[in-house]
C-alpha cells in the first residue's frame, strides 16, 4: 500500500544510488535504427511525413530570417517529449516527462540561449518587445513590468504545463485502477471501459503536449530574430 498517491511518480528503483528509472528517457533511441533501413517501412514513411510537416510549420513560425536547419532542434525536442510521454503509458515504465527535473532541463537552457542571443545581437529589437505597439504613454512603465515578468516565467510555464498534464492523467488512471478490487463484476466492466477511454485521451494528450511544447519554444525563438 502506497504512503502517498504521488509516490507512483517517485524514481525509487536504483542500484548503488544510481536511479535506473531515468534510463526510460533513452528508450526512444532504440527506435532510431528504423530510419537507416535500406527499404523504408510504413513506420519510417509516416514518421518522415510527420517531421517534414513539422519542419514546414516551424520554418513558417520562425520567419524568413531563420537560419538553415534551425527547425531541427525543435523537431528533436518534439520527438524526445513524444517518446517519453508515450513510454510513460506502458506499465512499469517511469514517466520522466512528468518531473520538473526533465521539463525544466529542456525549457530553461532553451529560454536562456534565446535571451542571450536576442539581447546580445538584437538589443533594440528586444527593448521594442517590452512595449506593445499602440500602448498609451502613461501605461508604458506598467507594460514594461508586465512584459518582463511574463518573459521571465516562460521556462517555468513551459515546464509546469508539460509535467502537470502528464501527472494529471496518470493520477486519474491510478485512482480509478485502485478502486477495481472493491467493485462488483457489473461495475467492473464500466471501469474497464472508462480506463480504455482515458488511455485514448492520454495518448492524445501525449501528442498534444509535445507539440505545444515544441511550438511554444519555436515562437519564443522567433521573437529574438
Amino acid at each position: 500500500m502506497m504512503n502517498n498517491l504521488f509516490s507512483i511518480f517517485d524514481p525509487t528503483s536504483s542500484i548503488m544510488n544510481l536511479s535506473l528509472n531515468w534510463l526510460s528517457t533513452f528508450l526512444g533511441l532504440f527506435m532510431l535504427p528504423f530510419i537507416y533501413w535500406l527499404i523504408p517501412s510504413r513506420l519510417t514513411i509516416i514518421w518522415s511525413s510527420i517531421t517534414n510537416t513539422l519542419h514546414n510549420e516551424f520554418k513558417t513560425l520562425i520567419g524568413p530570417t531563420s537560419h538553415s536547419g534551425s527547425t531541427f532542434i525543435f523537431i528533436s525536442l518534439f520527438s524526445l517529449i513524444l517518446f517519453n510521454n508515450f513510454l510513460g503509458l506502458f506499465p512499469y515504465i517511469f514517466t520522466s516527462s512528468s518531473h520538473l527535473v526533465l521539463t525544466l532541463t529542456l525549457s530553461l537552457p532553451l529560454w536562456l540561449s534565446f535571451m542571450l542571443y536576442g539581447w546580445i545581437n538584437h538589443t533594440t529589437h528586444m527593448f521594442a518587445h517590452m512595449i506593445p505597439q499602440g500602448t498609451p504613454p502613461i501605461l508604458m512603465p506598467f507594460m514594461v513590468c508586465i512584459e518582463t515578468i511574463s518573459n521571465i516565467i516562460r521556462p517555468g510555464t513551459l515546464a509546469i504545463r508539460l509535467a502537470a498534464n502528464m501527472i494529471a492523467g496518470h493520477l486519474l488512471l491510478t485512482l480509478l485502477g485502485n478502486t477495481g478490487p472493491s467493485l462488483i463484476l457489473s461495475t467492473l466492466s464500466i471501469l474497464l471501459i472508462a480506463q480504455m477511454l482515458l488511455m485514448m485521451l492520454e495518448s492524445a494528450v501525449a501528442i498534444i503536449q509535445s507539440y505545444v511544447f515544441a511550438t511554444l519554444a519555436t515562437l519564443y525563438s522567433s521573437e529574438v530574430n
